[in-house]
C-alpha cells in the first residue's frame, strides 16, 4: 500500500469509506457527507476545512483506508493540536499494518506542522481500536471529559429556538 495525499479524484472512493465508519460508529443515520460536501470542505476551501490521508493500492488504485484529520492552530501550549477525526481500513483490507501506516503518515504530518499534541476520540465500546491505538503508544485521557451538544440544545442557548424571549 502507498500512503499519501487524498486528491479530488479519489473523492469516488473516499465517500464510500466514510459511510463505512459511519454504519460501524452506528450514526449512518446522520450521515450527511456527500461527494460536493469532501470537495467543498476537502479541496475548495483555503484552507480546508479537513486533510486526508488514504492508502491505496498502487497496482490496482483502489483505496483501502483513510485518514481524516485538520489542525486546532491555538492551544495553550502555543502549538497547534492535529485532531484525527476519522480513522478506517475497509474490512476486507484489516490486518495488513494500514491503519498503522496511516497513523505514521499522520505523526509525520504532526512533526512537520510542530504540533504539540494528536488527539482523537474512540467509543468506548471500540475495544479493537483502543488496544490498536495504545500499542502504537497512545494513552487514554483520563483528566478530561467529552462533552457535547446537539442543535436543538445550542440553539435554545442562543435563544433561537422558537421560545418566547427568543432571537427567531
Amino acid at each position: 500500500m502507498t500512503i499519501r495525499k487524498a486528491r479530488e479524484q479519489d473523492i469516488p472512493q473516499l465517500l464510500p469509506l466514510m459511510r463505512g465508519l459511519a454504519e460501524f460508529e452506528h450514526y449512518i443515520d446522520v450521515f450527511a457527507i456527500t461527494e460536493k460536501v469532501i470537495l467543498d470542505h476537502g479541496f475548495r476551501r483555503n484552507p480546508p476545512s479537513f486533510h486526508c490521508f488514504v492508502a491505496e493500492d498502487p497496482e490496482t488504485r483502489t483505496i483501502a483506508g483513510m485518514l481524516v484529520y485538520y489542525f486546532i492552530p491555538y492551544t495553550a501550549i502555543a502549538k497547534p493540536t492535529m485532531y484525527i477525526k476519522e480513522l478506517f481500513v475497509a474490512p476486507e483490507a484489516r490486518n495488513l499494518r494500514i491503519g498503522e501506516a496511516l497513523m505514521k503518515a499522520a505523526a509525520r504530518e504532526a512533526v512537520a506542522h510542530t504540533c504539540g499534541v494528536i488527539k482523537w476520540e474512540v467509543a468506548p465500546w471500540n475495544k479493537d481500536s483502543m488496544r490498536f491505538y495504545e500499542r502504537l503508544g497512545a494513552e487514554q485521557n483520563h483528566d478530561w471529559v467529552d462533552y457535547g451538544m446537539k442543535p436543538k440544545a445550542f440553539k435554545k442557548l442562543a435563544g433561537l429556538d422558537g421560545s418566547p424571549g427568543s432571537q427567531d
